[in-house]
């Protein structure tokens, strides 16, 4: 699930989007693209063309005489970069929000001859002062390339698109030229470039950036909207506001500083509903409860998928929260019966049909059947989608194991392999797992696309499943009483919930995305590294109750979190609402659309809920009615919007969410004073 996986896939010729720039290898050169916006009502993309190509005529020669073209080399990596030999004497140091792309030639420890091509032509390719380490690159396309050398380059026109310098040795850094004011801030922050960056979560809802630099002077680096909505007044870095790069994910703008701290306010995963139930809603919840709960006995799971397997556990435990919940506990041991009994044998592997598997070539976990159909399981066995089926099996082993503390104490170690596949810190070496399996420390979000090359990179079509994996996770923690686990499961909650607000759903007058698509879309159906669609893996663009669902099941108490702005959420739903008068629409779909209904309108939604023949398979009526009595006045509550109100009164034995993470955040302050 890496930024640059499409580098390391079959021939490794798909470009990767490495903000602000699409990097593509090929024929022992490097393709750099500053990215035009192509885009429609239904799509929103950028299109790549090779507007500057670095490479060594010498290198490529040589290849091209020995019969076999040069495949680059992944000479390191790390969370915000990946260095790349992309021919034997020059190596790119491509970091994530660099303005500049920076080519070294310091491998060959000899003088290089470089070739700068385009498919442009060139109109000017002059020094900017005699010391000639400085270049201007003005093509007939319109763009202008800036050019910096650690050492005196010498470029000519070999033809009008393609420039030589014979015999350097040294740094070379490249970067397109928005806008002519702009030219100064490059001159000036040209010297110093990273080679490497990790960003540690250390700390509770905080991220913090560090970068390995060479060269001379301060760090000048791109952040994106989150970032900035996120970077700490002790980052002790200078936004540089009118320093900006145009970006699928919005305006990048110039940051100087080589260490970046990100804070988001805490959100603390609960068991319960923040708000609170509706004390004349108690009685209709209870009544559906011990139905639902009656219907666990002669329903068997039949399916042997682990993603819709996954759901149905998960159903089942919601209705055990629920009775704590709603005073309710003499359903709780059928509840318990089931789960134990569905659960247990994918853990001590006895479930047939099916089953997980620990995969050493690739550090995870694979199924049975994903081991020989590649499509089955939905691709897990490629590892498509992991944290979404895993997040359900977790959600349910969490409950299971908090009603149940024996059970849980047989079966922590299944259960911490399980989350470890997708939460695994430090792998450290000889560890069993990657580092963050899906989730992408520079966009602040899940990518659910597995071991599969795509010319738009990474994609994740369900944002509410990746909270629910880390919401999940954070539940986990609590079971068993792990703080670290708590803290940094909910910090990644707390981000994967921000970047959902920030790029998948989309607001009136948003101006992250061209104006058409955001006239015609309250939120996006996947969101892909270079590309943004409106249409779903399953579903056409026009099939709005689908994008709005999978965009919030499963229906959880950090659902409300997910969805804290009432206003936003009438106008998803108007804009959903149409599309349920289409032929087929079924009722499990309408749920979700009665659901976030119930936010602005509960009794519009309650009564529309009624009416319902039938839920979503991850859903019962118990829990979309707890959902709808569960709501308030909007905005009357603003704690409870962000995870915090009455947690505490209904958290169960054991310590809650909040007394593991203020004392976290408490110790943290003390060190800060110290």
């Amino acid at each position: 699930g890496s930024f640059f996986q499409n580098f390391a896939l079959n021939d490794g010729d798909q470009p990767e989007y490495i903000h602000p720039y699409l990097l593509k290898s090929a024929a022992a050169g490097l393709k750099v693209c500053y990215p035009k916006s192509v885009h429609s009502p239904s799509f929103h993309a950028q299109a790549f063309v090779a507007d500057l190509t670095v490479s060594s005529p010498s290198d490529a020669a040589a290849a091209a005489a020995a019969g076999a073209g040069w495949r680059h080399i992944i000479a390191g990596f790390d969370d915000l970069s990946v260095t790349l030999d992309f021919s034997r004497s020059l190596r790119a140091f491509l970091v994530r929000g660099s303005p500049f792309v920076t080519v070294s030639t310091m491998c060959a420890r000899r003088p290089v001859d470089i070739s700068i091509a385009s498919v442009h032509a060139f109109l000017e390719a002059a020094p900017r002062d005699d010391s000639l380490t400085r270049w201007r690159l003005r093509m007939n396309s319109g763009q202008t390339f800036l050019l910096y050398a650690s050492a005196p380059i010498r470029l000519s026109m070999s033809s009008v698109t393609q420039l030589a310098a014979p015999g350097f040795l040294g740094v070379i850094r490249v970067a397109f030229l928005p806008d002519a004011a702009m030219e100064a801030v490059l001159d000036r922050y040209s010297g110093r470039y990273p080679t490497a960056g990790v960003a540690a979560l250390d700390r509770p809802f905080s991220v913090d950036y560090g970068w390995c630099t060479q060269g001379s002077g301060d760090l000048l680096m791109l952040a994106h909207p989150l970032h900035l909505r996120l970077l700490s007044k002790d980052s002790r870095v200078r936004v540089l506001e009118d320093f900006r790069y145009r970006s699928i994910d919005g305006d990048l703008v110039g940051v100087v500083g080589d260490a970046w701290a990100l804070r988001t306010d805490p959100v603390f995963p609960t068991w319960h509903s923040t708000r609170g139930i509706s004390e004349d809603g108690v009685p209709e919840i209870v009544a559906a409860l011990r139905k639902d709960v009656d219907d666990l006995a002669s329903s068997a799971i039949t399916t042997t998928s682990s993603y819709f397997y996954g759901k149905a556990v998960a159903r089942a435990a919601r209705l055990a929260l629920i009775a704590e919940e709603v005073g309710c506990p003499d359903v709780i041991p059928a509840v318990h019966g089931f789960l134990n009994a569905t659960v247990t044998p994918w853990l001590d592997g006895s479930f047939e049909g099916n089953g997980f598997l620990y995969d050493p070539k690739w550090g995870g976990l694979v199924t049975r059947q994903g081991m020989t159909d590649t499509g089955a399981d939905f691709g897990f066995g490629i590892y498509n989608d992991h944290h979404y089926h895993l997040g359900y099996f977790v959600y349910a082993i969490a409950v299971l194991a908090k009603i149940d503390p024996a059970w849980g104490r047989e079966y922590m170690p299944q259960a911490c392999f399980m989350v470890a596949d997708f939460m695994t810190l430090s792998p450290g070496a000889g560890a069993s797992y990657t580092r963050l399996r899906t989730f992408d420390l520079w966009k602040l979000h899940s990518w659910a696309g597995g071991l599969t090359e795509f010319g738009d990179g990474r994609n994740q079509e369900s944002t509410s499943e990746a909270v629910n994996a880390y919401y999940s996770a954070a539940l986990l923690g609590l079971s068993y009483g792990d703080t670290q686990l708590v803290s940094a499961a909910a910090t990644l909650t707390a981000l994967e919930m921000l970047a959902a607000q920030t790029w998948w759903h989309i607001r009136e007058g948003d101006a992250i995305y061209e104006d058409d698509f955001t006239g015609n879309n309250r939120v996006v159906g996947i969101v892909w590294a270079n590309k943004r669609d409106s249409g779903l893996w399953f579903a056409p663009p026009e099939w709005k109750e689908c994008r709005l669902g999978i965009q919030l099941l499963p229906i959880v108490p950090i659902s409300e979190v997910l969805f804290p702005d009432a206003g936003f959420v009438k106008e998803l739903v108007s804009w959903t609402a149409p599309a349920l008068a289409r032929d087929g629409v079924g009722d499990g779909w309408k749920g979700f659309v009665y659901a976030l209904e119930g936010v602005y309108d509960k009794e519009s939604a309650l009564a529309k809920a009624r009416a319902l023949a039938s839920h979503d398979d991850g859903n019962t009526l118990t829990n979309l009615l707890w959902w709808l009595h569960s709501r308030g006045s909007p905005g009357a509550d603003a704690a409870a919007a962000a995870g915090v109100a009455g947690a505490a009164a209904v958290d169960a034995a054991g310590g809650t969410a909040h007394g593991m993470l203020l004392d976290m955040l408490a110790a943290e302050e003390s060190l800060a004073s110290a």
